[in-house]
């Protein structure tokens, strides 16, 4: 009998009869797209990638993966701010014949330019090992126009929701929260996380677990885990583990060498914002670091589970039984996100 997750069972999509109805427009069945004229794809951003997208997409189409840009689902809150770790935002799969080949295309060159290039492998590993291969088991939802104000693409899917918006989304970095994972070996992973693509961030923070002392480790270890989905912003805190304000020089920096691990996959435009909003906030010094003994795979104190977090700030890697990390990055800790 196969094992399955109860943390990455996935939920049905977006209901968009009760929107639609509500709204007067008539519920529209997801066949098969119409052959369309070639989109003619040039080179560009992600952004511009997104803009021939929707222009390419008939009335149809539309009603099914495009949405207010302040849609909130009835069960689910503020769409496109949504998180969650296997989902399918929409129903469609982007390998399906509900889009063309040129859109299928046009999608992939989106998602391709979200990721910094040299990554753009390793979350196809992770995409093949978790859900058979890009696009089959992915979905995507458009929210706004873009060119004419306020606009985000969503992709989600298995152990993945990242996201698109050209900076339209005010305060947030990424354009809301995302989330990514990789379970390489199947549902328990062994302590070293063979194959995983994620597992070098852990090392990484680990790292800094090494060049504490007693008393700094004291501080730094807590005994459990929050629930993983635990990332809405505490502005006053308390938060778990060590103050970074109260490290070493050489251990701040070891900090910040975790940090640009942590960015490293994503392109140089988030990785700014995520700066941005962190330096809105007070830096490094205003987050504290958090290692998590309950979950300590082959119990080698290569913590498996770690959170860095400040006032608007959540980086929580959760690496046991594999690899789940929620991130939620805002200049302000006002901002609200839907789990």
């Amino acid at each position: 009998m196969t094992r399955t997750c109860p943390d990455c069972q996935g939920e049905h999509p977006v209901d968009r009869r009760r929107f639609l109805v509500a709204t007067g427009a008539a519920v529209a069945t997801a066949t098969a797209a119409p052959v369309l004229a070639a989109p003619q794809i040039k080179p560009g951003s992600a952004e511009s990638y997104v803009k021939q997208l929707y222009e390419s997409l008939t009335p149809e189409q539309k009603k099914v993966v495009c949405f207010p840009w302040d849609y909130v689902d009835p069960r689910r809150g503020l769409l496109r701010m949504r998180v969650q770790n296997n989902w399918r935002i929409t129903r469609p799969a982007i390998l399906s014949d509900f889009y063309t080949k040129d859109q299928q295309e046009l999608i992939r060159a989106i998602f391709e330019r979200i990721y910094h290039p040299d990554w753009v492998a390793k979350i196809d590993k992770q995409l093949q090992d978790d859900a058979g291969g890009w696009g089959r088991r992915h979905s995507i939802a458009l929210f706004g126009t873009p060119g004419e104000g306020n606009f985000e693409f969503v992709f989600t899917g298995r152990h993945i929701t990242i996201r698109c918006d050209g900076n339209s989304a005010e305060h947030v970095a990424f354009g809301g929260p995302i989330f990514y994972g990789h379970a390489a070996q199947g549902f328990h992973e062994k302590p070293d996380h063979p194959g995983n693509v994620f597992w070098p961030q852990a090392l990484e923070a680990n790292r800094v677990w090494t060049m504490l002392d007693g008393k700094q480790r004291k501080r730094a270890l807590v005994a459990h885990s929050p629930k993983e989905s635990a990332v809405h912003f505490r502005p006053k805190g308390p938060f778990p583990g060590i103050p970074i304000a109260e490290l070493s020089a050489d251990q701040k920096a070891q900090v910040q060498k975790t940090l640009q691990k942590l960015l490293e996959p994503f392109r140089q435009v988030d990785r700014q914002e995520v700066l941005q909003c962190l330096k809105a906030q007070g830096g490094l010094d205003e987050c504290y670091l958090a290692f998590y003994k309950d979950a300590d795979l082959g119990e080698d104190q290569v913590w498996d589970n770690w959170r860095l977090e400040g006032p608007s700030f959540v980086w929580y890697f959760r690496g046991a039984p594999h690899v789940h990390v929620w991130v939620n990055v805002a200049s302000r800790p006002d901002v609200k996100i839907y789990t």
